[in-house]
């Protein structure tokens, strides 16, 4: 029975994300209601331990792929800006918040200071899903900013979080002191696990199919471990392990592009369905005075002040803080900080979890209906705007494809200008590595002898699966230790690509002898009744 429900769920979840794509809806903001939808079944779910549990993997595994994503190159002219609004915009966000509860709604200070701090942080995943379904290039390079600080201001809310809810039930650690621990050690352990995750990636060989994927969540997990065990702020040692090695460059990062691709829309599906199933309808009904009136403070008040406090002094335009202002969506985070708050047994006066569930509701519904109007009224969408962004990106991200040759000595294509090589087709050269340094490609640049040329293209993709075979050389085969071209095929067969035991890729020519371990792809041409 569970089995079906969890198909029936992910199903729906994905008509979802195609109605979310359409209007503009936060897809993760239709999961919650998808799983509000399932207690009118008359499945009462309050099993808040197991859903904290659930959640602080999921965010564990959200946080670690957006620094994954975070490219420091197209955001290097705003980075200060996003750190600053995700640590200090926090602080001041949650502070003025707190400062509303207590002196208008008349909330103790302890929980309207705790209050503030659990709805403090800007949504990732609710940023990131409005700037993309609606194409919303934005001037001065404010996506790249608002994916920053929304990628990146988790932590913080987490480190306040944790500080008042120890002021509320009594701890003696002093403030300084949690939070020295929690950034300090977060960092450290962080940069710590992302240098020993990337001697692993470059020192050992992962050829094997999936195993490479294995190991990054590996590391992740266990830099969420160490930190949390050593009493650091566990997701912004994942954050930063995301970045460090999201920056790098490898062979295998396409594999794991296309598996958090995938994994974490599965935990976010996961989440917000189970956050949704937590919640209580009628409860849900008695928090939405307290909630909107927060919601409103929050975004009409708290936000646009301190957006315009840390920003002004940048430069930044009128319109571009009005829509930074309107870009401060509550999310999955604030709901799971909150379900933490309710695990500790602290002592509540308000129903915490329902009214930063409803918050966080309406925050999405309302501001993420009105945020692409606001972009629009305020002249802040640049359909010409580009980003930077590596070759490795394009190639995991697009159908964009490289390959690289190494120009030997006695090529035919040494001396030759790049505008003779004569490439009738749809490619183009795209970089020239010589003595280790780029060359840009222009058509009066010459090949040299032990150039290592790039060319692009668009990428090929068989839909029907037919064509290639792999074989692998054994010692028994009779193709061990003869040249590619002394082997017997027949016409209809080609061997388009080699791969030694050790891993290297070799362009299969007549005169290349195979070995034991060997794999090679060979055409197949075949008729299909």
């Amino acid at each position: 029975m569970y089995i079906l429900i969890v198909a029936v769920v992910l199903l729906l979840a994905l008509l979802a994300v195609k109605f979310s794509n359409r209007y503009g809806i936060p897809s993760f903001l239709l999961f919650i209601i998808l799983g509000i939808s399932f207690n009118f079944f008359g499945k009462d779910f309050n099993n808040y331990r197991f859903v904290d549990e659930f959640s602080s993997v999921a965010l564990l595994i959200i946080m670690f792929y957006g620094g994954f994503g975070t490219n420091l190159q197209m955001a290097k002219s705003v980075t200060t800006q996003g750190v600053i609004m995700a640590s200090a915009g926090v602080v001041l966000t949650s502070v003025l918040t707190g400062a509303f509860c207590y002196f208008v709604l008349k909330i103790s200070f302890v929980e309207s200071m705790l209050l503030g701090s659990v709805v403090g942080s800007t949504d990732f995943a609710s940023v990131s899903s409005i700037l993309r379904s609606k194409n919303l290039n934005l001037k001065y390079s404010t996506a790249s900013m608002l994916e920053i600080e929304s990628g990146s201001n988790d932590p913080t809310a987490y480190t306040m979080t944790m500080i008042f809810l120890s002021i509320l039930m009594g701890s003696k650690t002093s403030v300084f002191k949690l939070i020295l621990l929690q950034v300090g050690i977060g960092l450290l352990v962080g940069f710590l696990m992302a240098k020993l995750t990337e001697k692993l990636i470059f020192k050992i060989d992962f050829s094997q199919d999936g195993l490479f994927t294995v190991l990054i969540i590996s590391c992740a997990l266990l830099t969420f471990a160490i930190s949390k065990n050593l009493g650091g702020n566990a997701f912004l040692s994942v954050y930063v392990l995301g970045i460090m090695i999201g920056n790098l460059e490898y062979y295998r990062k396409k594999e794991v592009v296309f598996f958090f691709d995938g994994f974490s829309g599965i935990m976010q599906i996961g989440l917000f369905f189970l956050l949704g199933l937590l919640a209580d309808p009628k409860s849900i009904v008695k928090a939405v005075p307290v909630a909107f009136l927060v919601m409103v403070f929050i975004t009409i008040i708290a936000r646009p002040l301190a957006s315009i406090l840390l920003l002004k002094p940048f430069g930044y335009k009128k319109n571009q803080l009005i829509v930074i202002s309107a870009a401060g969506f509550r999310g999955a985070a604030a709901i799971a900080f909150a379900i933490m708050v309710i695990n500790s047994n602290a002592k509540l006066s308000v129903d915490l979890f329902h009214i930063i569930f409803v918050i966080c509701l309406l925050s999405c519904l309302i501001q993420g209906s009105l945020f692409p109007i606001i972009c629009r009224k305020t002249d802040m969408i640049d359909p010409d705007d580009t980003v930077l962004k590596t070759f490795n990106y394009y190639s995991t991200k697009s159908d964009v494809g490289f390959i690289e040759t190494k120009i030997n000595e006695h090529s035919e294509l040494v001396g030759k200008k790049v505008s003779e090589i004569g490439l009738h087709f749809d490619i183009i050269v795209a970089k020239i590595i010589r003595d280790n340094k780029l060359v840009v490609p222009r058509g009066d640049t010459v090949i040299c002898a032990d150039d290592t040329v790039v060319i692009g293209g668009k990428s090929y993709f068989d839909p029907t699966g037919y064509g290639l075979v792999e074989i692998t050389i054994s010692d028994k085969n009779n193709w061990n230790g003869k040249k590619l071209k002394d082997i017997d095929m027949i016409d209809t067969e080609l061997v388009v690509m080699i791969q030694s035991k050790n891993g290297e890729i070799i362009v299969p020519s007549g005169n290349v002898t195979l070995n034991v371990g060997d794999k090679l792809i060979i055409l197949k041409e075949t008729v299909r009744l």
